[in-house]
């Protein structure tokens, strides 16, 4: 079973069965369900081939690792390969990069929203270092909403040589950053673009914020002093977006 895993949740399961059918080794039902969504969950999992099974709900929680939040169903999936070269993620594209990277995301929930919102923005990755950062487990995956299955999320060893190889690629690095004077809307966003955000409390770790091209501020008008890291990648990531398209015309 090494060469397996488990999602869980409506949204994780349905994305993979839709995106990635042949990776779906079974899929595990709630007998506890028989509402219209399970229904239709059903009927995708028979269109796609993919076989599915009913479960108590007690055996359930315990292929969803405890999780509370499955839904009432969960899926046998082939593991993905844990490293993706980003170079293979940028020689394939056919327009400028857009990318999201994060430094030091300790929490799967934030992960998975930073993803959600990466593929909404239509970035080309969200890549993160291999170590001190939550890897993109089961939560992560669940609160993505299907995301996982569709933007390259990559990890490096070294973050900071990673951010000078994309300056080699003339991807001009960003990074958020509350108190910099610069704001973002004051920034060309229109090229390659990628966004540096870090964790939370911390933010960017010194060696990051040393080696990004440009410091900017996301301009705050209320009494919060911050955002959470997911509703600011979404701030940051559409405005590029924007410019791009005004750019495009």
């Amino acid at each position: 079973m090494s060469d397996t895993r488990y999602i869980f949740g409506f949204h994780a399961v349905t994305a993979k069965v839709r995106h990635a059918p042949d990776a779906v080794k079974e899929v595990f039902i709630s007998t506890a369900r028989q509402d219209g969504r399970m229904r239709d969950l059903i009927r995708a999992v028979e269109a796609a081939g993919v076989k599915w099974v009913q479960m108590e709900p007690a055996r359930l929680d315990g292929l969803a690792g405890g999780a509370a939040r499955h839904q009432g169903v969960v899926a046998r999936v082939l593991a993905q390969i844990p490293y993706r070269s980003l170079d293979d993620v940028l020689d394939t594209l056919s327009e400028p990069p857009l990318l999201l990277v994060l430094d030091g995301i300790q929490d799967p929930h934030n992960l998975g929203a930073c993803l959600r919102v990466a593929d909404a923005a239509g970035a080309h990755a969200v890549v993160a270092p291999r170590d001190r950062a939550v890897g993109l487990n089961a939560t992560a995956i669940k609160v993505a909403s299907g995301a996982a299955d569709t933007v390259p999320y990559v990890t490096v060893t070294n973050l900071a040589r990673s951010l000078r190889e994309m300056k080699e690629r003339d991807i001009l690095t960003i990074g958020a950053a509350g108190e910099a004077d610069k704001s973002m809307y004051a920034l060309d966003q229109s090229g390659a673009v990628a966004w540096v955000l870090g964790a939370e409390g911390d933010g960017m770790r010194r060696l990051t914020r040393e080696t990004v091209d440009v410091l900017a501020s996301i301009p705050m008008h209320g009494t919060v002093e911050s955002l959470n890291v997911s509703v600011a990648s979404g701030v940051c990531l559409f405005e590029a977006r924007r410019q791009r398209s005004a750019r495009a015309g």
